[in-house]
């Protein structure tokens, strides 16, 4: 009924993009926050502008990371070195962690605006899992996760969350490295190769895969299943209601 393998009997879940539909928001904010800084740095400088694509660069550069690796990651591949400056940096800071939190701010505006919005597939599989005596919980890069939670009405289906709040208080790596997925497994008590993942983004697969996790369910929002089964899907969704269907694509 779940599309699991017999063995597996713990579910592991990002966020933005599986759960919410809150990856579009935070591109349009990784955006926003990029294109201001290469502007600003193209007039300054007298370089070209080339704006932050919130398609390709979004889904390779940032997309699952934490917010200072993204920021890391993004700006590695343009060439461009940043001095690191500190978690506390104030979001006016032209620094890796001063940007990473004007974009936070950025995304926490737009979620105040917009609201937060669950896919419905996703909460009746998460709600079939339940039923099913599956252990289920929510693993994200992100320091505003128990609010998107609370937000979109589903925070009561999950038994516990490994968000960046605690990834920073554990000092766990995040995405694309598997440290936050098997947190959450030992949470649970589940060994990874009895658990699955599911994840939208590249560098969660690969973390998926880096941890050795029993089924790894890639969900393709913006047409990228064969890049998902490149880093590491066994399955490939466009919606979770489609492996309470037993369709893959």
């Amino acid at each position: 009924m779940l599309g699991l393998p017999d063995h597996v009997r713990t579910c592991l879940f990002d966020l933005d993009g599986v759960l919410t539909r809150t990856a579009e928001v935070h591109a349009a904010a990784w955006k926003e926050m990029f294109d201001d800084y290469l502007r600003h740095r193209a007039d300054r400088e007298g370089v070209p502008f080339v704006p932050f694509d919130p398609v390709h660069d979004y889904d390779r550069y940032v997309d699952g990371r934490p917010r200072a690796d993204g920021v890391r990651t993004f700006f590695a591949a343009r060439g461009i070195d940043l001095p690191e400056g500190t978690p506390d940096d104030p979001p006016e800071a032209d620094t890796v962690h001063g940007l990473g939190n004007r974009k936070n701010d950025l995304v926490l505006r737009k979620i105040d605006e917009q609201g937060v919005q669950p896919y419905e597939g996703s909460v009746a599989y998460v709600r079939a899992a339940r039923d099913a005596g599956i252990r289920r919980a929510v693993v994200s890069s992100s320091a505003n996760c128990r609010a998107v939670l609370e937000a979109a009405g589903i925070a009561d289906l999950f038994e516990t969350r490994i968000d960046g709040i605690v990834a920073r208080r554990q000092r766990l790596r995040g995405k694309p490295h598997p440290d936050t997925y098997l947190a959450a497994a030992q949470a649970l008590g589940a060994e990874p190769g009895d658990a699955a993942v599911f994840e939208d983004a590249l560098a969660g697969v690969e973390s998926g895969r880096s941890g050795n996790f029993g089924m790894i369910v890639g969900v393709d929002r913006t047409g990228q299943a064969d890049e998902l089964r490149r880093h590491g899907a066994d399955v490939v969704v466009q919606d979770l209601a489609d492996l309470l269907e037993g369709r893959d694509t």
